[in-house]
C-alpha cells in the first residue's frame, strides 16, 4: 500500500487543508477589521491555500468506491472483468440465484399487498361515524325505555290478574251468602 493511500497521509492532508483554510479566514478577518497583523496572516493563508490546491491537483482524486478490488481491471478500459467470487469458485449458480430472486419477489408481493391494505384503511371516510354513534346511542336509549315500560306493564298485568282472582273469590263468596239468604227467606224453596 502506498503512502498516498495510508491513513497517515489522509490525516496530514486534512490537517494541512484545515490549517490553511483557518489562516485564510484569520487573515481575511484581520483585513476586514483593519487590525494590525493582516499583512502577515492574509498572504500566509493565501500561500498555504495555493500550495494545497497545487498539491491536490498533483496527487489526483481518490476514488470513492473501490470496485476494482471486487472486479479487478475495472479501472482499465479494455480489461477482461470477472468478479472475484466467480474466479474463486464461490459464485452462485443460476438456479440458486433464481430461487433466491423468486423468494425475494414473493416477499415483495406480500409486502405490497399489506401496504395496499393499509392504504385502503387510510382512505376510509370516518366523517359520519360520530353521527351514526349518536343515532345508535339514541336508539339503545329508547329501546331501554321501552323495555322498562314493558316490565312495568307486565307488573301491572300481574296485579290486575291478582285483583281479578280476588274479585272472583269475593263474588263467589257473595253468591253463596246471597243463596243462603234467599233460602232463609223462602223456607218452602229447596236449597240449591
Amino acid at each position: 500500500m502506498s503512502f498516498l493511500h495510508s491513513k497517515t497521509f489522509k490525516y496530514i492532508k486534512n490537517l494541512i487543508i484545515g490549517l490553511g483554510a483557518s489562516a485564510v479566514l484569520i487573515g481575511a478577518l484581520f483585513k476586514i477589521m483593519h487590525w494590525p497583523g493582516a499583512e502577515f496572516w492574509l498572504p500566509l493563508g493565501m500561500t498555504v491555500e495555493a500550495f494545497i490546491f497545487a498539491f491536490l491537483g498533483i496527487i489526483g482524486p481518490e476514488p470513492d468506491y473501490y470496485w476494482e478490488k471486487l472486479y479487478p481491471g475495472l479501472d482499465k478500459y479494455d480489461a477482461d472483468i470477472q468478479p472475484l467470487a466467480a474466479a474463486g469458485g464461490n459464485a452462485l449458480n443460476a438456479p440458486e440465484i433464481e430461487e433466491k430472486l423468486s423468494g425475494m419477489l414473493s416477499e415483495l408481493q406480500i409486502m405490497s399487498k399489506s401496504l395496499s391494505s393499509l392504504k385502503a384503511l387510510q382512505e376510509v371516510d370516518f366523517s359520519g361515524t360520530s353521527e351514526q354513534i349518536k343515532a345508535m346511542s339514541n336508539f339503545y336509549g329508547k329501546l331501554n325505555e321501552a323495555m322498562a315500560n314493558l316490565v312495568d306493564s307486565a307488573e301491572d298485568a300481574k296485579q290486575y290478574k291478582e285483583q281479578m282472582s280476588a274479585l272472583n273469590r269475593n263474588l263467589g263468596a257473595l253468591n253463596h251468602v246471597y243463596g243462603n239468604m234467599l233460602a232463609a227467606m223462602n223456607p218452602n224453596r229447596q236449597a240449591v
